[in-house]
């Protein structure tokens, strides 16, 4: 559950946990585990031609990144509280929306980061198009953006509830 502003990224103690066990496994086992597939190809001989050894370059590529993402993202994290059970619309909220108003044509998501995904919902940005309509409206309310494609979309909010993981 995550609300992004400027350069802060508001986090639950849960989120904030969460990323920050990522980030040490990263840091520490995984990050081993690749300087040893490294150093393993290493050990085949030419490195021109040695897949091994570049696929494992590449993951540590990867890798990488995460750990500065993940680490920009922690520095800058703000640790609060879920949001109030008030029926608005916020992040950290589960969404339900009917499009044009069909009750048989819904999504049910999660108004967060895309840092904080979960298994079981979609997560939509505060600040994309559907996010930043639907944002601060309550359940009953109706609320219009503009689809990628250009098309302008309405959607009926449903139901909202605070998530809990």
């Amino acid at each position: 559950m995550t609300q992004t502003s400027d350069n802060v990224t508001w986090l639950t103690q849960e989120a904030y946990d969460q990323l920050k066990a990522e980030l040490e496994d990263l840091s520490g086992p995984k990050r081993a585990e690749i300087v040893a597939k490294i150093e393993e190809a290493r050990q085949e001989g030419d490195l021109k031609e040695n897949a091994g050894y570049h696929a494992a370059r590449e993951d540590q590529g990867k890798l990488e990144a995460r750990i500065v993402q993940l680490t920009h993202l922690l520095q800058h994290a703000k640790v609060g509280e879920a949001p109030a059970d008030n029926g608005v619309v916020a992040p950290g909220m589960v969404v339900t929306i009917a499009f044009d108003g069909d009750p048989d044509d819904t999504l049910t998501f999660l108004l967060g980061s895309r840092e904080y995904v979960s298994d079981k919902l979609d997560t939509y940005s505060p600040q994309s198009p559907l996010g930043s309509a639907v944002n601060g409206k309550k359940a009953g309310d109706e609320a219009s953006y503009e689809m990628p494609n250009g098309g302008k979309a309405t959607v009926k909010i449903l139901q909202t509830r605070p998530y809990e993981g």
